[in-house]
Formats: C-alpha cells, sequence, structure tokens
C-alpha cells in the first residue's frame, strides 16, 4: 500500500465523517498517553528497541445511535522513535516528534454504561521536531536520518465507560519509510562500498480521552 492510497483512504474517511445523519452523536474530547515504539530496520544492520514517547491533542467522534458504528478523528502531538546499541555498549535514543491525523472507523457494543470498541483506520504524519540526523559510532550503520512524512494505519480496542471517558490500546502499523541509515559495509574491501537501508514506525500506545 503505498502513500497516494493511504490519503487516499484517509480522504474518504474524512468525506464520510461529514457525509453522517445529522441525528449522529457528535462528541468532542482530549486524548493523550504513552506511547511505546520502535522502527522496523534489517536486524543485521541496525537492531532498534523501543523508546518510550507519549502523544496529547484534540479529538472528535461521531456515532449512529442504536449502531453503534461511527467515525472518530483526532490531530496528535506525538512522540515515536527508536533506541539503538553500539557495539561498544553506548545506547543512542532517537526520538522525532510528529503531528499525526488519525482517523478510524469505530464500533461500540455493550451497555450503555459501560462499552467496548474496536477500531481501525489510516493515519498521517508530519515530523515537526527532533533531530533530522543522529551519527551512531561504532555500529554498521553510521548515521540515520528522519524523514518528514509518515503513514500507516492503526488497530485499537478498549472501553467506554459512562459515554464520557475512554480507555484503549492502538497498535500503529508504518507503511512508508520514516527512517534511513547508510554505512559502510564491514569486511569490506572495496573503496566507498557503502549501504543504505529504510525504517518504519511500529508500536504500541496506551490512551485515555475525555469526551464532551
Amino acid at each position: 500500500m503505498n502513500m497516494k492510497k493511504i490519503v487516499g483512504f484517509l480522504m474518504v474517511a474524512l468525506l464520510a465523517l461529514m457525509a453522517l445523519p445529522a441525528n449522529a452523536q457528535l462528541k468532542f474530547g482530549i486524548k493523550g498517553g504513552v506511547n511505546i515504539s520502535y522502527v522496523y530496520f534489517n536486524s543485521e544492520v541496525l537492531k532498534a528497541d523501543n523508546v518510550t514517547g507519549f502523544q496529547v491533542g484534540p479529538m472528535i467522534e461521531t456515532t449512529l445511535p442504536l449502531v453503534g458504528v461511527g467515525i472518530d478523528a483526532a490531530v496528535l502531538y506525538s512522540q515515536k522513535g527508536l533506541e539503538t546499541t553500539s557495539v561498544g555498549g553506548v545506547k543512542t535514543s532517537m526520538k522525532t516528534d510528529y503531528i499525526d491525523v488519525p482517523v478510524n472507523l469505530k464500533w461500540k457494543f455493550g451497555l450503555p454504561i459501560v462499552k467496548a470498541y474496536l477500531a481501525a483506520g489510516p493515519y498521517i504524519g508530519f515530523r515537526v521536531g527532533g533531530d533530522k540526523f543522529w551519527d551512531i559510532p561504532g555500529s554498521v550503520a553510521d548515521q540515520v536520518k528522519a524523514k518528514n512524512f509518515s503513514a500507516g494505519l492503526n488497530f485499537g480496542a478498549g472501553v467506554e465507560l459512562i459515554s464520557h471517558l475512554q480507555v484503549g490500546f492502538n497498535y500503529g502499523l508504518g507503511l512508508t519509510d520514516n527512517y534511513s541509515a547508510t554505512g559502510i559495509k564491514p569486511f569490506s574491501s572495496m573503496v566507498n562500498d557503502e549501504y543504505k537501508t529504510s525504517g518504519k514506525n511500529r508500536g504500541w500506545s496506551i490512551t485515555a480521552a475525555i469526551l464532551f
């Protein structure tokens, strides 16, 4: 799935949000949580470990009465990244700040006081903070570069209490290349025998939202 398809899905979801019937329940809220993220690289080139970040921002949700199906969207300041350990044991933490815009199809079911929900949908993100380049001395990958655009898919589940508090977890599957790594191939006798590889954001988040 390429970037154009992801953006297309996002636009369709936003149009569906605007096209929902007038009797749909509309709520606004604030969402925040903890990100446990990493970047998927070729492990022979760069082994990426988890790093902890955060996310926070406004959200909107609309749900069809009785059916329990609706759409939620948010604008989140989200911190992701990875941690690496060089051959000499030196740890390097690489954190990148994004403005993420997820749009999810959500299905709620259960009792009015306590409901469970399932959610899935695309997201796009734009890098707004964090270093652009990191040097990793003593590693096969000499330098890692963060890219400015990201996109992928979200899959989540959780519970809603008294129609105003949601607690859930989410898995983010990055589909675009968010980082690139360059270096010299080990044990190579050739001059300037460089390699280039790329990595995609992956990770879990634990979130809470208050809806009004």
